[in-house]
């Protein structure tokens, strides 16, 4: 255990940067990004820079960065360098649901955030939009295993704006829009009335809404509050470029040949998401990855230009 024990004060909600707390009481445009993508999306040393081309892509558009992480037991949103340098260093760094969350805070630990996580604390800290890759979802075979992410059931209660490039393609994309409509939350494409499917721009799953510009998306949050109903998620799909997707047809062999080989060789529950996308990167060469991060780029852009146009409203 570190030097913070269990019994040691805490803050009541994440620690906010000085760049970030000024931009909150100021009323400027905010943008939370999740830490997992660093530690455990990206290899090194290519994740420190990755971190940091996307915080400038937030600030390039007018709005403040507010990457989360819980360090030494204490929730952050909104990292220093040498934060987000120890954060990518991967040392130590757990990787952390938000049902993780009290026992790091208890026990001093440090640890990267993944969408549930980063949307619960990005919440706790007034934060409205929030940019990331893929969004979690029900996973295939959920019949027999009952496994689904966490991300969609802390959605349901959570009064955020997720943009998001859909859920991976890994999943069972149906079930969880279905899944999403059960929970009450809102999903609405951008510029596509096609779900995304993370490295492909289209999912071949419809989306119900679709809106064309940030201040849409805006109108909608502000309709949201308006109601007064629970307080659930707006998820907003942005596609990845087309020019910038994984090949279609590479992607849908490479995959099948991962489920066949995960079959076979008897993987299953949490270890079967982490060997799919292992599959994916290496059977593609890398381009998988690289469709990641397209659909990254584009999020934390769209992320910021509806942060911009959140806080612009009357």
């Amino acid at each position: 255990m570190s030097q913070h024990s269990a019994s040691a004060p805490r803050p009541a909600g994440p620690v906010l940067s000085e760049e970030v707390r000024e931009a909150v009481a100021q009323g400027q445009p905010v943008v939370a990004l999740e830490s997992t993508i660093i530690t455990h999306g990206l290899p090194r040393p290519r994740n420190l820079a990755v971190a940091a081309e996307l915080e400038a892509a937030v600030r390039a558009e007018g709005a403040v960065p507010a990457t989360v992480a819980v360090i030494d037991g204490v929730a952050h949103a909104g990292l220093d360098k040498d934060q987000l340098e120890r954060i990518a260093a991967g040392e130590g760094v757990r990787k952390l649901g938000h049902r993780d969350l009290p026992a790091a805070l208890a026990t001093g630990a440090t640890g990267a955030t993944t969408v549930s996580a980063t949307a619960f604390l990005a919440a706790r800290a007034g934060l409205r939009v929030f940019a990331t890759g893929g969004l979690g979802g029900v996973h295939r075979g959920y019949a027999q295993t009952q496994d689904e992410s966490a991300d969609l059931g802390l959605l349901a209660r959570t009064r955020i704006t997720l943009v998001c490039a859909g859920v991976k393609s890994i999943l069972d994309v149906p079930a969880t829009l279905q899944r999403l409509e059960t929970l009450g939350v809102a999903v609405v494409g951008y510029g596509t009335e096609r779900f995304p499917g993370f490295y492909l721009a289209d999912s071949g799953e419809p989306v119900d809404w679709t809106v064309h510009r940030p201040e849409e998306v805006a109108r909608m949050m502000a309709a949201q509050d308006a109601l007064g109903g629970p307080e659930s998620a707006l998820v907003v799909a942005n596609p990845v470029a087309e020019a910038e997707q994984l090949d279609p047809q590479l992607h849908d062999r490479v995959l099948a040949e991962a489920l066949d080989e995960g079959r076979r060789r008897g993987i299953t529950g949490q270890a079967v998401t982490p060997f799919l996308l292992d599959h994916l990167v290496r059977a593609t060469g890398g381009a998988s990855l690289e469709a990641n991060l397209a659909a990254v780029r584009g999020n934390v852009v769209l992320g910021a230009r509806i942060a911009a146009a959140w806080a612009a409203r009357p």
